[in-house]
């Protein structure tokens, strides 16, 4: 007679391999490891002034724009004066809903940032949002 193999141990092998193919399906697109997967090879990298996110055309004065997929908000303080930060909100995370008024608004809890530097206007939140890097050329701005 055959070895007898328990009820445990099947449903721990097959625990082990969902796992494993839980792992390989949501391991993303290779960032967590610099963008390199054994499927893919490197990632490819950035031009070197960055990713076209919006031309200065779209961005209004005293006002910006809030960019969802790139969690950042870009706006124009003054003319011809660029600004990007983070459009998570340092309260609880939400994503900054719009920018009105002269501040940049966080729809969950009501926190509000100043367009110029992103300091807070009204809380909740006590922290700014952190800055993010642009480059501004050609009628451009390009998310780094």
């Amino acid at each position: 007679m055959g070895k007898v193999t328990s009820r445990r141990a099947v449903l721990t092998a097959a625990a082990g391999a969902a796992g494993s193919a839980l792992a390989a399906g949501c391991g993303g697109n290779g960032d967590e490891n610099g963008g390199v997967t054994e499927e893919t090879g490197p990632a490819p990298s950035e031009p070197p002034g960055g990713r076209a996110l919006v031309a200065t055309s779209e961005i209004p004065v005293g006002g910006g724009k809030v960019f969802e997929g790139e969690k950042v908000v870009v706006t124009q303080p003054e003319e011809g004066t660029f600004k990007a930060f983070s459009a998570v909100c340092t309260h609880q995370g939400c994503t900054v809903a719009g920018v009105e008024g002269g501040t940049i608004n966080c729809a969950c809890h009501g926190s509000k940032f100043r367009v110029a530097d992103a300091s807070v206007a009204a809380g909740p939140a006590r922290r700014p949002l952190p800055q993010r890097q642009i480059t501004v050329e050609s009628g451009s701005i390009r998310l780094h």
